[in-house]
Order: C-alpha cells, then sequence, then structure tokens
C-alpha cells in the first residue's frame, strides 16, 4: 500500500529505531518541570506516557521531538542525540517524526487531499508527480476517508479530522509517530477507532508509536509499555496490565479507584491476574482443596485484547495456608488484604 520514501534524505541511513532518554531534566525559569527522566523506548513499540495534566507529558514528547530544549541528561534517537543547537542534525531528526495533536491542526482553506500533502511542499517534494499522487492517493485510502479526499475541514467530523491528521503524519514516511491527547477531544467510538488505526498502522508499517495521554482506555487498549509520570517524574514504568492491574497507592489515586467492601470474618485475599495462564484457577482450586470460599470482588478489563484483572476471596482462617501454598504453586500473585 505504501511506496518508499520520496525525500533524498533518510534519518542517518537506519532503519531501526530506538528512543533513550537519560537523566534528561527541564526547567522553565525556577519551575522544575521534568525530574531526572529515564526510559528506553523499543524499535517499532507502542509506548504510553501518562499523568494528570501538568505532569509534564507533553512537555516530554516536546523534548523528544526537539520543539523543547532541556537542561541536562540526553535523549537520543538511533544513537543521534536530540540537540537544538545542531540544526542540520535535528531538522533531519524531526522529519523522521510525524505527530497528531488533539486539535488536529489543519489548514481550513485546504481540502482532504492537499492538508495531507503540506509537509511534502513544506519539505520541497514535488506533489504532482505519479508517486507522490499515488502515496497521498493510498493514504487518505488507509484512514478511511477516500469519499472526502476534496472535502474541506469545516464539513469533517472530529473523528475524520483526525484521520486526515494521522495521513498526513505519515506523509513523509517517518520511524516514529508522536501522538499528543491525540483522542482527548473525541468521543469513545471514535477514540477506539482512532486507536485501532493506530495498532493497523504500527503492524503494517512498523512505526514506533509513542502516546501521551490522560485516558487509561488508550494505554489499555493500544500500549505495550507505559509510563506513570507525576510531578515530572517517573513513578512506575511496565506493562499497562503490570501498573493498573496492582496499582501503587499514586497509581491509584490516578485512577480515582475505591475498594470493594469486604467482609470482617474469615481472611481476605485478592489474586492478580496478568496471565492468560491464571483464569482457570479458582475452579481447580475449589475442586482440588475441596474447600468452601466466597468470592467478594472481582474487575476484570481488555489490555490489548487480553482480559486481565483482580479478585478477591474470602476463606476460613483454617484454610489460608493450604490456599496461599495453592497459589503459590499455580504461581499466581497474592496479597491479603484487612477488612
Amino acid at each position: 500500500m505504501f511506496g518508499g520514501r520520496l525525500a533524498s534524505e533518510h534519518f542517518d541511513g537506519k532503519e531501526s529505531t530506538m528512543i533513550v532518554l537519560q537523566n534528561v531534566r527541564k526547567s522553565f525559569g525556577d519551575l522544575e518541570v521534568l525530574k531526572d527522566i529515564s526510559i528506553t523506548i523499543q524499535d517499532h513499540e507502542i509506548y504510553g506516557i501518562i499523568g494528570q495534566s501538568g505532569a509534564g507529558k507533553s512537555t516530554l514528547l516536546r523534548c523528544i521531538n526537539g520543539l523543547e530544549d532541556y537542561q541536562s541528561g540526553k535523549i537520543e534517537i538511533n544513537g543521534t542525540i536530540v540537540d537544538q543547537k545542531n540544526k542540520q542534525q535535528l531538522r533531519l531528526i524531526q522529519k523522521n517524526m510525524g505527530m497528531i495533536f488533539q486539535n488536529f491542526n489543519l489548514l481550513s482553506r485546504l481540502d482532504v487531499y492537499d492538508n495531507v500533502a503540506l509537509p511534502m511542499k513544506f519539505w520541497g517534494i514535488k506533489t504532482k508527480t505519479p508517486e507522490a499522487e499515488k502515496k497521498i492517493h493510498d493514504l487518505i485510502e488507509l484512514v478511511g476517508l477516500e469519499d472526502k479526499i476534496h472535502a474541506n475541514p469545516r464539513e469533517l467530523s472530529g473523528g475524520q479530522k483526525q484521520r486526515v491528521a494521522i495521513a498526513r503524519a505519515l506523509v513523509l514516511d517517518p520511524e516514529i509517530l508522536l501522538c499528543d491527547e491525540a483522542t482527548s477531544a473525541l468521543d469513545p467510538g471514535i477514540t477506539k477507532e482512532i486507536l485501532s488505526l493506530l495498532q493497523k498502522i504500527n503492524k503494517e508499517k512498523g512505526i514506533t508509536i509513542i502516546v501521551v495521554t490522560h485516558q487509561m482506555e488508550v494505554v489499555k487498549q493500544i500500549c505495550e509499555k507505559v509510563a506513570f509520570i507525576k510531578g515530572g517524574s517517573v513513578l512506575a514504568e511496565g506493562k499497562p496490565e503490570e501498573l493498573f492491574v496492582r496499582p501503587t497507592k499514586d497509581i491509584k489515586v490516578f485512577l480515582q479507584e475505591e475498594s470493594g467492601l469486604l467482609p470482617d470474618k474469615g481472611v481476605n485475599i485478592q489474586l492478580f491476574f496478568t496471565d492468560k495462564s491464571s483464569d482457570p484457577v479458582i475452579t481447580m482450586m475449589a475442586r482440588e482443596l475441596n474447600i468452601d470460599f466466597s468470592i467478594c470482588w472481582g474487575k476484570l478489563e481488555d489490555f490489548r485484547s487480553n482480559v486481565f484483572g483482580s479478585l478477591v476471596i474470602n476463606v476460613k482462617e483454617e484454610d489460608k495456608e493450604a490456599v496461599t501454598k495453592y497459589l503459590d504453586h499455580q504461581s499466581v500473585t497474592w496479597e491479603v488484604l484487612n477488612a
């Protein structure tokens, strides 16, 4: 579906992408907004950066693509340092990154076709050649807007505008796609469609995608790894199911989670399921141990089409040892909760 690069330059001559941030600090005057940030984003990964408004997420993204400078530390893209002082090198880095925003940033005077073609014109690439025209048409088809190719932005819905923005971000064949709250202005149904499109792009093009968001549903649906940022610091990093099925205190506050009511008799044990192989353990335990227990409450969520979550059971005091030994044997993570 996609043609090769039309630009004469290919970023650093490399075909793979890895983004490494080491001890990155960024201040605005006396206000330190990024505090010793260190993360690594693998080639072809969909990586989420999540946190409340004001946590430093968007500033971090702007440092990655060189729109903001940083005071100390290091940001490398494929071994090339992001440095505003090296204008030529920064220009090549930015050319290799597509970016989509919450507010779409389309030009109202241009139709869909010309909005998608705009980055090519900016870089001095001819847009009237058969190769260029095919590329633009293919991208518009990829995002499902072939029937809107000559429509103006005012004729499009929010979801359609974001699809145009995605096609525009891909027209220079970037290896990295940056998404800054790209679905925050969209309703849940349209958000799901846009996220599915991003997954498709990641799979078909092998593009590394960084998603900055405060929406948990975005992270759960598409991100393979996530960093949770609060006050400019990374407080947790890992797979979404690892962070959010068994959240820390800070993440619980972010998620606004409250525990369910628990019995004040017996022992309450919470089981955490972040592996599909753990699914039948409750049925197996009841059968093999031949004991009675109650299910107090549970929470199951969809993470990238896999169902993970936790379950709280109540067992008799005399059955606690047998149950916990069984769970350990089955490699199920658990903890005892207070009523």
